[in-house]
């Protein structure tokens, strides 16, 4: 990857999932807090014991079945996700990694979430073509809720991540993902046994022992420290000097086998008089 990236003019594929990866809050509890429903952390353990619904698919189940959310709509799910708090700097994140070295990345967000709660959170953001979510059909006089289309959780993952790769004709040592969760666990490893990068944004065991690099930090930014060092063999003190370079100034950034980063915004140094 290293050396493909150097000469310029390479594809790469970012994915990444949308949940506490790009937003501090879980999707179904922000809309379960708005519509006044309670026992969803119970509800969604309760699925997850018995193994109804692949991890991460749970909140769609709720939406067609459970009777607390069967009243939600499309326009509900829009504005959940304009309570979404989002992680500091994405659309940062996206403008520096366009001007890497001429090299072109395609960002994709797939996530299990409601596809109209992640358009509407990152709405100016990322185009709604490069969303992949939780996608519902609706009925078209009472706007309820119908059936599933798709559910990219567990192996759904995998399955769109590979139309992608197929889409840009991509070998898979150019794609990176990133993810927190127990829904990112078969697409982390069916990444890493094709030599992608993965990368955690969360220290929970499960997930931080899969991914080849995990990066603790409230900053979406924190993440295009592993692909600079990873995909294109870039050292500390270069990964310090493009951040520089857009106003940004790492610090405490402590290499342990987490990265943990604290990002800030550099102010413009004066110009030296005569």
């Amino acid at each position: 990857m290293t050396a493909d990236f150097k000469r310029g003019n390479r594809t790469y594929l970012i994915a990444s999932d949308f949940d506490q990866t790009l937003s501090f809050n879980d999707s179904g509890f922000v809309l379960s807090e708005m519509l006044g429903a309670e026992r969803f952390a119970e509800k969604v353990e309760g699925l997850s014991r018995i193994h109804l619904v692949q991890q991460g698919g749970e909140l769609a189940y709720l939406l067609q079945h459970d009777p607390e959310y069967r009243r939600v709509r499309r326009e509900h799910l829009h504005e959940v996700g304009k309570r979404i708090r989002l992680k500091k700097n994405i659309p940062a994140l996206l403008r520096m990694v366009e001007g890497l070295e001429g090299n072109h990345f395609h960002f994709y967000v797939i996530s299990a979430a409601p596809e109209e709660v992640i358009q509407s959170a990152l709405e100016g953001i990322v185009p709604a073509d490069h969303i992949i979510g939780t996608r519902f059909r609706y009925h078209p006089e009472t706007g309820e809720i119908e059936s599933i289309v798709r559910v990219p959780a567990g192996y759904g993952k995998v399955a769109v991540l590979e139309e992608l790769v197929q889409r840009h004709q991509l070998s898979h040592d150019h794609v990176v993902y990133v993810g927190d969760g127990s829904s990112d666990v078969h697409v982390m490893m069916h990444l890493n046994s094709r030599d992608g990068l993965t990368i955690a944004v969360s220290e929970a065991r499960f997930i931080a022992q899969i991914a080849r690099r995990t990066v603790i930090s409230e900053d979406a930014l924190s993440v295009l420290v592993p692909v600079l060092e990873e995909v294109a063999g870039w050292d500390s003190q270069r990964v310090r000097a493009l951040f520089a370079a857009h106003g940004f100034a790492l610090q405490e950034w402590s290499k342990v086998r987490t990265d943990s980063l604290i990002i800030s915004r550099q102010e413009p140094r004066p110009e030296a008089t005569a």
